[in-house]
């Protein structure tokens, strides 16, 4: 599926009040797409950007790399996503952002941002809120990461796949396609990917999920919700998913 260049506008006005006016200015910023392959980098740790770029299709994760050359994804996007924009106010970039599926990006210039945020305090007001929510899922995973047990980390981390691809409308009821490797699952809960795939047998035989291939269904969402503690207020989205 071929989605806008514009689509972080519908990411915006789920945790945003948004204006018609808002959303024109919006849709007038320059998007330059490019598309990546999987695992490839899209910008690297000590990249000074000159500009940020928004997830059109696939998914993709920051990344950090310890000094044994571990990795450690320390939060997924989606479609409408804007992974970098704090970029805009960094000189330099403490993390790199990596295509964990193939992916197609929108870039937007830093200078052409500016100019709308200077000129659109409404428009910077937004902006601004989106880089609060992502510090809010920061810190939602360094809880999961460091207080919860690994049963309960990837039904919380399924649960938010879930929750975050309704809220744009990329999925219907409770199924999607992940095509992310239980590598890249076990390099963001700090687990390995036998421990990764032990977990997930367990949730299947529970009952809370079914998975094909790259087809995930929570075939049981409250009992999933429970497993992974799962409370979606740290995603601030201001309109309903109607989950059940």
């Amino acid at each position: 599926m071929h989605y806008s260049p514009h689509v972080f506008v519908r990411k915006l006005q789920i945790i945003s009040d948004i204006t018609p006016s808002d959303v024109k200015i919006l849709e007038s910023i320059p998007v330059q797409q490019r598309a990546f392959h999987a695992n490839q980098d899209i910008v690297r740790e000590g990249d000074r950007p000159t500009q940020s770029f928004a997830v059109l299709e696939g998914m993709v994760g920051s990344t950090k790399i310890t000094g044994e050359g571990k990795r450690q994804i320390t939060s997924f996007f989606i479609p409408g996503d804007i992974p970098d924009l704090h970029g805009m106010h960094l000189t330099v970039l403490d993390c790199a952002f990596t295509s964990l599926t193939p992916a197609r990006v929108g870039f937007m210039r830093h200078d052409a941002l500016r100019a709308i945020c200077d000129q659109h305090a409404s428009i910077a007001n937004i902006l601004w809120r989106a880089t609060l929510v992502d510090a809010a899922v920061y810190r939602e995973w360094v809880t999961n990461l460091g207080r919860r047990d690994a049963y309960a980390r990837m039904a919380h981390i399924l649960c938010e796949f879930i929750f975050r691809l309704h809220s744009m409308g990329l999925i219907a009821d409770h199924v999607a396609n992940l095509p992310i490797t239980q590598g890249a699952l076990g390099d963001a809960l700090g687990l390995s990917t036998v421990h990764v795939n032990r977990v997930l047998q367990e949730l299947r035989r529970n009952e809370l999920i079914f998975t094909e291939g790259t087809r995930f269904h929570a075939v049981d969402w409250a009992g999933l919700v429970r497993a992974g503690d799962f409370e979606p207020t740290y995603l601030h989205q201001r309109v309903g998913t109607g989950l059940q």
